[in-house]
């Protein structure tokens, strides 16, 4: 008999191990792990860490072979900036990849006569705004506006958005009265903060660069302006996000993509945040004109209602609690020994 399992890839990144923890605290059924790097030594109980490739189809037909894949989060991603830079390779990781785990998925929802969850998250990426005139007139944007990403990063999170939606909605027939299909369910997130990882090449990163950077002393040059300004959000929150919407039953979710945010802030007022904390921090601008672009682009804000609406999201860390309560003391303790 295979064992149940739930099966986490992009474990080793800043989503993946803040979900691991909390996954391994709340779950009895086992925890596969994939990344191409290892998990930090802090985890095991029922975790299994396979250490691999997304793309290798034998891995995965290992993994099926050994566990009843019951939930998938799908975390493996090509960050933005890099994806710029290698975009062929971030359409393999980032399309293909997902593609290959929702057939994965559905093939799993049909032999076990029931959905396996397929938990995705996706990103702010997904919006592309044409102008900072425009930007400045939407400044809470709704799931279904200004779907227009001017990265592949973007790109590949919207297509992949879809192709979840299409495999939720078609299926085989094992009955007259039992139709099987996956369970898709995609978070759209802001630029995503945590305390516990360094900084991984994400177009947002100017904000958690900062902090890192004066809490070790560093000086740091921000590579956008002072003025460009988009939502962010605290990890647990994303957390709770990720695992609130996994819970929800599925009569109460109106759709299958929904944004969730929390405080939006310019690069000034995140610079007036971090110098509040560390007064002797050295911060500067030298915007850098591709990434710049990339979060002019992005929308100042998200509208999040119909998260609130259908499963009652809510964040718990706000701008204040955010610095104060998580980041300050994490990022402090960890360059500074407690």
């Amino acid at each position: 008999m295979r064992k149940k399992g739930i099966l986490i890839t992009g474990a080793a990144g800043e989503i993946g191990e803040a979900l691991v923890k909390s996954l391994s605290e709340q779950e009895e059924n086992q925890i596969v792990t994939l990344d191409l790097r290892p998990l930090t030594p802090e985890h095991s109980g029922h975790i299994t860490h396979i250490q691999g490739d997304l793309m290798d189809q034998a891995l995965l037909a290992r993994i099926v072979s050994e566990y009843e894949i019951q939930v998938i989060y799908h975390l493996a991603a090509l960050l933005s900036t890099r994806a710029e830079f290698t975009p062929e390779a971030a359409h393999q990781v980032n399309v293909e990849g997902t593609l290959g785990l929702l057939k994965l998925a559905s093939e799993q929802s049909q032999w076990r006569g029931e959905p396996v969850l397929f938990m995705f998250p996706s990103s702010i990426a997904a919006y592309g705004m044409p102008d900072l005139q425009v930007k400045a007139q939407y400044p809470h944007v709704r799931e279904w506006e200004w779907n227009y990403p001017t990265t592949m990063y973007g790109c590949n999170k919207l297509y992949c958005e879809m192709l979840g939606i299409y495999y939720s909605q078609h299926y085989r027939q094992l009955a007259a009265d039992k139709p099987v299909m996956l369970d898709f369910r995609a978070l759209r997130f802001p630029g995503l903060i945590s305390a516990f990882t360094v900084p991984s090449g994400g177009t947002s990163d100017y904000g958690p660069e900062m902090l890192h950077a004066a809490a070790k002393g560093e000086p740091y040059a921000c590579f956008v302006r002072q003025d460009a300004i988009i939502p962010f959000m605290a990890m647990p929150d994303a957390i709770t996000a990720l695992l609130k919407l996994a819970k929800a039953p599925s009569a109460n979710l109106k759709r299958r993509v929904y944004n969730v945010t929390s405080f939006s802030l310019t690069a000034e007022e995140f610079r007036q945040m971090v110098v509040r904390f560390f007064p002797q921090a050295q911060i500067s601008y030298k915007p850098d004109v591709k990434r710049q672009g990339i979060v002019d682009s992005w929308p100042a804000g998200l509208n999040d209602n119909d998260a609130r609406r259908d499963w009652g999201w809510a964040p718990d860390y706000d701008m204040e609690r955010s610095f104060g309560e998580y980041l300050v003391p994490n990022i402090t303790a960890r360059y500074r020994g407690g």
